[in-house]
């Protein structure tokens, strides 16, 4: 049986069972049953590498390791797996890092004890039936063996499947970004071997495995290239599933101890404590939009931007984390483009305070079905001002009047950008306008308060009668609608409750 042919009739076996409800926490049940798996097989391969004097010495105690109490597919099952699983298991990975725990089972703490912990801080057993549970258990241990290569490149392409599934999984859809638009990202931004890279709201994982893959087929030739790579890459994610996505995505993408990748709100902290040594050389990321941060998250940020919305506060910490010189590429929605009162604020600081060289205004439907909501990917360099900036208006292909679940977005379609896009080392001389471009001067910018929705001057106002679009632009703007009234609900929360 093939992985993918595995993985669907795992997550049938799943639907049978009362405890898993909807297509996010499967895939959040399958994820860390596939970690415990894929970390036994890379514990077989160090074993199996260590030198005879240093033999590898496991993390985790002998019980709770897969091969002890999963791999036998006549083992444990039913009522003791179940109580196993939640009674020890669990609690066991929850306190790994615990003196107590530590000294009771003759363990010695190590980064790769703090990953494992953070992967399990949060996570769930869903599944109520230990019978479905050794189902499910047995046709991972058959399919899934990381140590054989051609299944590690099989996995790694089901896995990717498996964070588009995640897309369509309802709000669960707000940790992927398709991989056309992060791999664009990512080689505009172009880092280097030695620069750091961070996301600041990772999600799953996306941009950070395409910074690895881009690192590794440009620049890595040398072990030593590879662990500069290893140490270089940084994320942090706030909510427990994506981490756990996150974190088994690094393993997959070769990242041995993927430590730097962080389960915490990057916001929490206050903007002043993140010193010089923490800052970094290149951001790539698509921040929360139209959400709302929890009370008291906004005094960690100076007055003038203090805001609950999730997006405008990470456009302020990308800017506050970047080195002088540093690059970044960031999705915004096109709320932030033309919003007014603070959004004008920490527009008119980007523009003053960085080097806003492109706006790539992307098409509707690129983030459905979580949101029909138009975004943008800005482009920036800290450390000089803006002169001028560059809008291109990527097009939907010939013969495409939206992006669907069958019809998504293909990195190919960022090609006429890519020929275009020139070089920021002589300040992108050989762009030229055309239908899809156009430059404004900051001036202009500055004139219109700093709004930056600039529509393309090539294109007239177009009427469109086709019923499809005409129904995406109307969801479109129930989801500003819904987004506008979330917003000012809060407002009027936090005013009563100031008032009291």
């Amino acid at each position: 049986m093939s992985i993918t042919s595995a993985i669907k009739s795992i997550q049938d076996t799943m639907r049978k069972d009362v405890g898993v409800d909807g297509d996010a926490q499967r895939i959040g049940q399958l994820v860390w049953l596939l970690f415990l798996k894929i970390f036994d097989d890379r514990e077989q391969e160090w074993e199996t590498l260590a030198p005879d004097d240093r033999p590898y010495k496991s993390p985790l105690p002998e019980a709770y390791r897969w091969r002890h109490w999963a791999a036998d597919p006549e083992g444990i099952t039913g009522d003791e797996l179940k109580a196993f699983i939640d009674g020890t298991l669990f609690p066991g990975l929850q306190q790994l890092t615990e003196p107590d725990f530590a000294r009771q089972h003759s363990l010695t703490t190590t980064p790769v004890s703090y990953v494992v912990r953070s992967v399990f801080e949060d996570a769930y057993n869903y599944m109520k039936s230990g019978q479905l549970l050794r189902q499910v258990i047995n046709k991972i241990q058959a399919a899934v063996d990381f140590n054989k290569a051609q299944q590690r490149h099989a996995f790694g392409d089901m896995y990717e499947q498996l964070l588009r599934d995640l897309q369509n999984a309802g709000n669960a859809g707000e940790f992927y970004t398709p991989r056309p638009v992060t791999e664009f990202m990512v080689r505009m931004v172009d880092p280097q071997l030695h620069e750091k890279v961070m996301d600041p709201a990772c999600g799953t994982g996306g941009f950070l495995t395409c910074t690895i893959e881009h690192k590794r087929a440009r620049h890595v030739k040398t072990p030593e290239d590879e662990q500069v790579l290893q140490a270089s890459i940084f994320g942090v994610e706030k909510k427990p599933l994506p981490h756990l996505l996150a974190t088994t995505n690094m393993i997959l993408h070769g990242i041995a101890v993927p430590s730097q990748i962080r389960h915490d709100n990057t916001l929490s902290r206050p903007l002043i404590s993140w010193g010089p040594k923490e800052r970094v050389d290149c951001i790539v990321a698509n921040p929360p939009f139209g959400g709302m941060e929890e009370d008291g998250i906004e005094t960690n940020f100076p007055a003038a931007f203090r805001t609950r919305e999730t997006a405008d506060l990470f456009l302020v910490l990308i800017m506050h984390l970047l080195k002088d010189g540093g690059r970044a590429a960031v999705v915004l929605p096109d709320g932030f483009l033309f919003g007014e009162g603070i959004k004008s604020r920490i527009k008119e600081k980007l523009l003053t305070e960085c080097d806003l060289h492109t706006v790539v205004r992307l098409p509707n439907g690129v983030f459905n079905p979580y949101t029909g909501i138009k975004t943008n990917l800005l482009f920036f360099t800290k450390g000089r001002p803006t002169t001028d900036v560059w809008f291109y208006e990527h097009p939907y292909p010939a013969g495409v009047k939206n992006y669907s679940k069958t019809r998504p977005m293909r990195v190919e379609e960022f090609a006429a950008e890519q020929a275009w896009w020139g070089s920021e080392a002589d300040g992108f001389a050989t762009r030229v306008g055309n239908e899809q471009a156009w430059q404004v001067g900051v001036d202009a910018i500055r004139e219109r308060g700093w709004n930056l929705d600039i529509k393309n001057p090539h294109v007239g106002e177009q009427v469109s009668h086709d019923p499809a679009v005409l129904l995406a632009e109307y969801r479109q703007m129930q989801a500003e609608i819904a987004g506008l009234q979330a917003q000012l609900k809060a407002a009027l929360a936090g005013a009563l409750e100031r008032t009291e």
